[in-house]
């Protein structure tokens, strides 16, 4: 029941962008009350967030292992373009008076759907040291978050999928020099 309240609330939520979403709305795209909406969910910037984790968990975006840090740092911008356009334009343009009314703003609310869990671009570089390309300690937590920041740049100003060679261009003029500045830094 909760999933398809959720996928409810998702359809209306793309449709329409928060100002407009209604609870009523929901409750009838879901075929139910919005007294059950209510129950699961107190107003509706609950109901938003609860609808955003639903579907950033749901269409996860698959862990590469491609063999080397460039790889699959390619191949993970390229999954989180073909599975995240949607949510992240949504998340850009379509949420503005939830950020006012849940008092948030995007940075926040990227940390809470990720949750506790490490990022992904986190595993990626674990892989790496796994395989020796790089050595441990040698990408800062900054330097991690450069291709996942310039990627969601991106996706922020054109709203549209990020070309390949702009994605190339992020890893192989941006984040592994960096990395490679990372490694002459700790000799």
């Amino acid at each position: 029941m909760e999933r398809a309240l959720l996928d409810a609330a998702w359809v209306e939520l793309t449709e329409t962008g928060y100002d407009d979403l209604t609870i009523d709305a929901v409750a009838t795209r879901a075929g139910t009350s919005r007294a059950v909406l209510y129950r699961r969910w107190p107003n509706k910037q609950d109901l938003v967030l609860a609808t955003l984790l639903h579907h950033v968990k749901s269409d996860a975006v698959p862990m590469p292992n491609t063999g080397s840090l460039r790889g699959d740092v390619v191949a993970l911008l390229k999954a989180a373009n073909e599975l995240r356009l949607r949510t992240a334009i949504l998340v850009f343009t379509r949420l503005g008076g939830f950020y006012r009314d849940a008092d948030t703003n995007l940075a926040e609310l990227a940390a809470v759907v990720q949750g506790d869990r490490a990022t992904m671009i986190d595993d990626i570089i674990e892989q790496a040291v796994a395989r020796g390309e790089v050595q441990p300690g040698q990408i800062s937590e900054r330097v991690a978050r450069v291709p996942i920041e310039l990627f969601r740049y991106e996706l922020m100003v054109r709203l549209q999928p990020v070309p390949d060679d702009v994605i190339d261009g992020i890893v192989d003029d941006v984040f592994l020099p960096l990395v490679h500045l990372g490694a002459r830094r700790s000799d």
